[in-house]
């Protein structure tokens, strides 16, 4: 397995934002996705994505073997919200690790939550999702969603050794379907896929970021 680039290393935030103007738009007005709201914010925008990333979506969904679905669980995330997010998992990590140092904190915290500054779900560019039957009865992949390193002892890595084999052939089914469609995996957390933001344009060897942070009020 080749090494993993967390969020917070230097060459992610290194890549520079050309912000092509792509419209956030709620992924429930598509109809065509499962939508799960355990993740539902006070604001209500977890269910909007760029537009770009919708369509993409759309796609992975059609080149799934019949019956199954992508069950979309969470996109945007105010920029406050990723903060207190990242926050509340530094203080979780000091608590366990108070001999670490405040950079190893960052970097570790990084597996789990991407540092406010360059984090891909404020910019609309990246999704939380599984995989569901055509009931909306999620499959196995493994662990349970946003589970964390220390929860899952490394079973939320996407290539992880320890989950069964009907885990791992659901998450490549998944993998399979997100990669066709030209997203990116961020591969501590097997769920987490993304287009458009900087870790995209640095795995894929883009110039630049097509989107970077936004803020929204609301879903009126």
């Amino acid at each position: 397995m080749s090494e993993i680039v967390l969020m917070s290393d230097p060459k992610v935030a290194s890549i520079p934002v050309a912000e092509c103007g792509g419209r956030l738009v709620d992924v429930r007005r598509s109809g065509s996705l499962l939508i799960d709201t355990r993740k539902q914010d006070p604001a209500d925008v977890f269910a909007y994505l760029r537009e770009g990333v919708l369509e993409r979506l759309l796609k992975a969904q059609a080149l799934l073997p019949q019956g199954l679905r992508l069950l979309f669980v969470e996109g945007y995330r105010p920029p406050s919200l990723q903060r207190a997010y990242f926050e509340e998992y530094v203080s979780q990590l000091q608590a366990i690790h108070a001999d670490w140092s405040a950079e190893r904190i960052h970097s570790a915290a990084s597996r789990y939550v991407s540092p406010p500054d360059i984090a891909p779900h404020s910019a609309g560019a990246a999704v939380d999702l599984t995989l569901a039957d055509a009931e909306g009865r999620e499959l196995d992949l493994g662990t349970r969603m946003n589970a964390d390193p220390e929860e899952s002892e490394g079973a939320c890595y996407t290539h992880a050794a320890n989950v069964s084999m009907e885990a791992r052939a659901n998450r490549k089914l998944l993998g399979s379907a997100l990669t066709a469609a030209g997203l990116v995996n961020y591969p501590t957390e097997w769920w987490h896929w993304s287009f458009g933001d900087r870790y995209w344009a640095l795995i894929t060897g883009e110039a630049a970021a097509l989107y970077g942070p936004k803020e929204i009020a609301s879903s009126s």
